[in-house]
């Protein structure tokens, strides 16, 4: 089969595509021929090494426990483990990988039976990549952020993968939404329902005024004292991503913020695929849309990581694999 391998830590100068063998699933995997796949954060981090965890998972020096990125992927059951019970050759799946040996960016892969969830009729394959990882870390941090109907919710990087799902969740439970971005996105994060919109490069949402029941910040980079100063007195603020340094500051200035005052501030803890049913049932209802900004082919997974790591996405980048074998 064709694959992008990826050789080293830093860009996507590394990736090569490559012949490769066919993967062989084990008794408790599935083997999937995939159709598409989408890139997310998580695939960016991982190619440049940084933060340094991530070569914990990958190999120190250089890409060795995972050599194919991709962790979100939909495609088509083409074989079953012995001991695989709910899934069967034909069955149209999607799910996040991460937890189970990624691989994604290939043309096959195999994967934890729990790690896939049916793909509905509703959805393509190119919606269906989009939405294990982002979607769900968007619905986990508003719910862990405890949203409920009728509060104030702003939402730091509205425009890319994560932020785009969680524009349309907080809408759809019944949120007053304020979307941050930058100019050229602004648009886009009002079409998908956000009542409110701040150009980050003409307005610091931390210094406004404005208080907020909930932060979910996806692009973090202000002090934990600006965000602090921007929420509500039972406010609560959830980072799904951004600057490493930050993310120690919440752990630890956070977890002490919210033993010793009413604001709470956390960090998010991705459980992957833990939720699936429920961005199906919403996109079934027509609450939720996965937002797409590129299509790239399999021979062009270094090109498409470049437009991602540009910032310039407005949500998904997708790889599509054409069912007749094209790359």
């Amino acid at each position: 089969m064709k694959a992008v391998v990826w050789t080293k830590y830093g860009s996507p100068d590394f990736f090569e595509l490559k012949e490769v063998a066919n993967p062989v699933p084990k008794a408790d995997k599935v083997l999937i021929k995939v159709h598409a796949a989408s890139i997310n954060s998580w695939d960016w981090e991982l190619m440049r090494g940084v933060p340094f965890v991530n070569r914990l998972m990958a190999g120190l020096l250089k890409p060795s426990k995972i050599t194919i990125l991709g962790c979100d992927i939909a495609g088509r059951v083409e074989g079953v483990g012995e001991d695989v019970k709910q899934l069967q050759p034909g069955d149209e799946v999607f799910g996040d990988l991460s937890g189970c040996g990624w691989g994604g960016f290939a043309e096959y892969v195999c994967a934890r039976e729990n790690a896939l969830a049916l793909k509905p009729a509703s959805m393509t394959y190119e919606q269906a990549a989009a939405v294990p990882q982002a979607g769900l870390l968007a619905l986990q941090g508003l719910r862990q952020g405890q949203l409920q109907s009728g509060q104030k919710v702003l939402i730091n990087g509205a425009s890319g993968g994560v932020g785009t799902f969680a524009v349309q969740l907080a809408k759809s439970f019944g949120a007053e939404v304020t979307g941050v971005c930058s100019a050229g996105k602004m648009d886009m994060v009002r079409s998908l329902g956000a009542d409110h919109v701040i150009d980050y490069k003409q307005e610091d949402f931390t210094k406004n005024g404005q208080c907020y029941d909930l932060i979910l910040d996806v692009k973090g980079y202000h002090s934990i004292f600006d965000y602090k100063r921007a929420l509500g007195p039972k406010g609560i603020y959830v980072m799904v991503g951004g600057a490493s340094a930050l993310i120690f500051r919440v752990l630890f200035l956070g977890s002490w913020i919210s033993m010793t005052e009413s604001k709470k501030m956390s960090l998010l803890l991705h459980k992957a695929n833990r939720g699936l049913e429920i961005m199906i049932e919403l996109h079934e209802s027509g609450k939720i849309v996965p937002v797409i900004d590129r299509n790239y082919p399999l021979s062009e997974v270094a090109e498409a990581m470049r437009y991602f790591g540009g910032g310039n996405a407005k949500g998904k980048v997708v790889i599509t694999l054409e069912p007749n074998g094209n790359i």
